[in-house]
């Protein structure tokens, strides 16, 4: 006699092809969401204005949280955007690969930008280049020693830090440079208008536009379509079978710090324009920029072991920061809310880090 088939149920074959593939359906959300850092970033940009705007509904803060307040403070993403673009590139190079001069760096290519442009009259794009170059150099003496000298990259960039930020206050006596063609620099960073549909959205920093989209186009290319990008991932990642491989282990390192630095650079002629002055102390004030540039570098997915990040995942983590910090400025009275802000860095920081370690110890990475 021939049995006849039965039909499944289908929460019966639901559980089967879970079981099947080992995962509930909430595990492979959460699995997503470890696994893919753009996707979490997302979720958590999301999370942050749903959060602001509903305290801001409640009359919980000290002004209004509204697309016009997010879109005038993108113009702190874009110095903090393409710091963090600096750091993925060093951090990608691996063997404890950080910098923690740019913000020094920003400030004494910001002095030099502020002299060639602002004392002896250059015209702005030579003055542009010329910054960006000597920000490349002194990118290239922390390359020179942590790539061949072997100095811990901790130890070389705390040392050229201290260095660099002595020579920005002294170069001019302590004294910020503000002649007329540097106040008039404010224009650059200013928001404007879009073109077609701006009449119906919030203006925009013109920097984001001039300085912080050409700097990560120019380093997505860098990194995904060029021979150096997959060294300096495979450097990153194992620089012994690198060097097996027959790869230039020395060189790759030493030119991440010198991209780095030429970053550096720009953001230095960015904070000129948008401080109106060629300020010594521009990058290492307060907590400096060399923190919040790591921390977003860490927050968008770069393992700090080397050999993983990306480009978005940097641009999404400056957007969280930038809006987070936003929302805390208005949710306390006085300058509480700057203190909170270190406060919430500081969380951010720690998570990110836990992140990426249960991410790497779980699933071997984030994407």
């Amino acid at each position: 006699m021939t049995a006849t088939p039965t039909a499944t149920p289908p929460a019966e074959a639901a559980q089967k092809e879970n079981g099947a593939n080992g995962e509930s359906t909430g595990s492979r959300i959460l699995r997503a969401l470890l696994t893919q850092r753009i996707a979490l970033l997302a979720v958590l940009i999301v999370v942050v204005i749903a959060w602001f705007f509903a305290l801001d509904a409640g009359g919980y803060l000290t002004a209004t949280y509204d697309f016009d307040y997010m879109s005038s403070s993108l113009i702190n993403a874009v110095p903090l955007a393409m710091l963090g673009l600096a750091e993925l590139l060093v951090i990608l190079s691996g063997r404890g690969g950080i910098d923690l001069s740019v913000g020094a760096i920003v400030s004494l290519a910001g002095m030099v930008f502020g002299f060639a442009y602002g004392e002896w009259g250059w015209p702005l794009l030579p003055a542009i280049l010329f910054t960006a170059v000597f920000g490349a150099l002194c990118g290239a003496l922390n390359g020179f020693l942590v790539a061949y000298v072997g100095f811990p990259a901790l130890i070389a960039t705390l040392a050229t830090f201290y260095g660099f930020k002595s020579l920005a206050i002294v170069i001019n006596n302590q004294s910020p440079i503000s002649t007329p063609p540097i106040q008039a620099l404010f224009s650059i960073t200013k928001s404007v208008e879009l073109p077609v549909f701006g009449a119906y959205v919030p203006d925009v920093p013109l920097g984001l536009f001039t300085f912080l989209l050409p700097a990560a186009v120019v380093v997505w290319l860098l990194l995904a379509r060029t021979t150096y990008g997959r060294r300096l991932y495979a450097v990153g990642t194992n620089d012994v079978a690198g060097r097996w491989a027959g790869l230039p282990v020395r060189g790759t390192r030493f030119k991440a710090y010198v991209y780095a630095g030429l970053i550096s650079g720009l953001v230095a002629v960015v904070t000129v324009a948008q401080f109106a002055s060629a300020r010594p102390d521009a990058g290492v004030s307060g907590n400096g920029m060399a923190l919040p540039a790591i921390t977003i570098a860490v927050l968008g997915g770069v393992a700090i072991t080397g050999g993983i990040g990306r480009v978005a995942g940097v641009v999404l983590a400056t957007l969280l920061i930038v809006w987070l910090n936003a929302g805390i400025l208005l949710a306390f009275v006085g300058n509480e809310g700057s203190q909170y802000q270190l406060l919430a860095l500081g969380v951010v920081l720690i998570f990110a880090a836990l992140l990426n370690g249960l991410t790497t110890r779980r699933y071997g990475g984030t994407k």
